[in-house]
């Protein structure tokens, strides 16, 4: 697996730097945040290192997603929380801080100080289909 020399998410998979774990396998590894947005807050991230998600071959994708329901249900069950959050930020315009992969599982439970929510914008006439026809054209 590639790895980048000053990634901090690449020294903590590789066992370069110490971290909580709680789970791992051979695309993957979980961890707890050491700057939580709520108690419980984990990271699941590739061991093979790729700056955005369109950057991860297809296989390591899938070998570590393969992980997230189960990591979704254990952070849930393990923290008692009401519902969890599943977060990815692909650029630092879209929130990443950590150029590395990574998913953000946040436990959520009614009051909780931690807000995510945005406004729901709507498309005009046609918008949408020529969008969408756009998407698809660079599958």
């Amino acid at each position: 697996m590639k790895a980048v020399p000053d990634c901090i998410f690449c020294k903590i998979a590789s066992g370069q730097l110490p971290c909580e774990k709680i789970l791992e396998d051979e695309y993957s590894l979980a961890f707890m945040d050491i700057g939580p947005v709520v108690l419980g807050h984990t990271l699941l991230v590739p061991r093979q290192h790729g700056e955005t998600i369109e950057d991860l071959p297809e296989d390591t994708a899938a070998g570590m997603l393969k992980n997230l329901p189960r990591l979704v249900r254990a952070v849930r069950l393990g923290t008692g929380c009401e519902g969890v959050n599943v977060l990815q930020n692909n650029g630092r315009i879209a929130g990443q801080v950590v150029p590395h992969v990574h998913f953000h599982i946040i436990p959520r439970d009614k009051g909780s100080e931690f807000q995510f929510n945005w406004p729901a914008g709507r498309y005009e006439e046609g918008q949408m289909q020529e969008i969408a026809g756009n998407i698809r054209d660079n599958l």
